[in-house]
This record gives C-alpha cells, sequence and structure tokens, in this order.
C-alpha cells in the first residue's frame, strides 16, 4: 500500500466520523483509532510508523452494539431504541416538517420515529415497541453507526 492509499483511507477515516477502522493485507497492516489519546499507526514486516497526533476531536460515538461492546448500564426502566444500519439520522421528513416524535410522547411499534438515510436511500424507522419517549440521543443530520442507541423509552 502506498503513501497516497493510506492518505485516502486517513480521509475517508475522517470524513466519516469513525472511531476505529482496521485493515490487514498479506505483508501490511494499518489500524485507526480515535480519541485523545490513540495515535493512528501503520505497520508493516520491516517497520512501523506513527503518525502525527490528530487534531483535537469531539469524543468518540460510543461503539456500536453488537461489535463487542457492552451497553452502559442504565439505572432506571427506560431502554434505547438502536440503529438497524449505518446512516445519516433525521428527525423529520424534510428541514420545513415536524420532527417525528418529540420527548414526552407515546409511542407505539408502528409509530415511524425518525429517517436514516443509507446509500440515498431514505428509510423510515419504526419503534417496534410501546412507550414514551425520554431522551432523543442521536444528533439530527448526524452519521449514526448500525447499533447505536438513537431513542430512550420508558
Amino acid at each position: 500500500m502506498e503513501l497516497k492509499d493510506i492518505k485516502e483511507l486517513i480521509a475517508l477515516f475522517r470524513k466519516n466520523d469513525l472511531s476505529e477502522f482496521s485493515l490487514e493485507q498479506e505483508s501490511f497492516k494499518i489500524s485507526l483509532k480515535r480519541g485523545s489519546d490513540a495515535p493512528l499507526i501503520f505497520s508493516q514486516p520491516t517497520h512501523t510508523l506513527a503518525a502525527p497526533q490528530p487534531q483535537p476531536q469531539l469524543p468518540a460515538p460510543a461503539p456500536a452494539a453488537g461489535h463487542g461492546a457492552v451497553p452502559a448500564p442504565v439505572a432506571d426502566d427506560s431502554h434505547a431504541i438502536v440503529s438497524p444500519m449505518v446512516g445519516t439520522f433525521y428527525t423529520a421528513a424534510s428541514p420545513d416538517s415536524p420532527t417525528f416524535v418529540s420527548v414526552g410522547q407515546q409511542v407505539t411499534p408502528d409509530t415511524v420515529i425518525c429517517i436514516i438515510e443509507a446509500m440515498k436511500v431514505m428509510n423510515e424507522i419504526k419503534a417496534e415497541t410501546s412507550g414514551t419517549v425520554v431522551e432523543v440521543i442521536a444528533e439530527n443530520g448526524k452519521p449514526v453507526q448500525y447499533g447505536q442507541p438513537l431513542f430512550r423509552l420508558r
């Protein structure tokens, strides 16, 4: 892998706001991790290069459930609705439309709670459970990962 390829990987890593990425080929391994004390590391069988520390970023998103991550314990009786896919999270059908749900609103399994745009397709996400919205966790217009909490219901 050439330096320009590595630079493209780093640019994609930052652009898509990823918190971790690994690639391993026969004679090359690259592992990128975002965090305040996690440097970008590149390694080849013959030597290791450490890239300069990235500029301070916002804290990395919580690791996606189902990828070895242990969800943080919740002290109350609420539960999270998680993202079924990777994409961009939207709280309304358009910028001029009202939000699908808001804090305090009752939802049923068939209630559309948000849209996740993935590969230019707008996917309506339903609550799939009944309850009251107690928190909107994801940020409108921002990327979400598979398994990332979007809403908290009680």
